[in-house]
């Protein structure tokens, strides 16, 4: 079933240079009701600020997608 969650809805944080929307719990954003859809754990909208970024880190098992909609990587 597809629901509508308006973007100002979803759970956020900042961390200065990263501002992050997240659609399902994630981090200290936990919502018991809005854990996953199917095998899909995280979708994150995250704005990351210029000349920035995460520092090198493991994934393990997972898919990871990164779509840009301004800038560049």
């Amino acid at each position: 079933m597809i629901e509508l969650r308006p973007f100002n809805k979803l759970g956020s944080a900042n961390h200065g240079w990263l501002k992050a929307k997240h659609h399902f719990s994630f981090g200290s954003h936990y919502d018991p009701n809005n854990m996953n859809h199917g095998s899909l754990r995280v979708w994150n909208d995250d704005e990351i600020a210029p000349n920035t970024g995460f520092p090198a880190h493991p994934h393990a098992n997972m898919e990871i997608i990164t779509f840009v909609r301004e800038g560049a990587i």
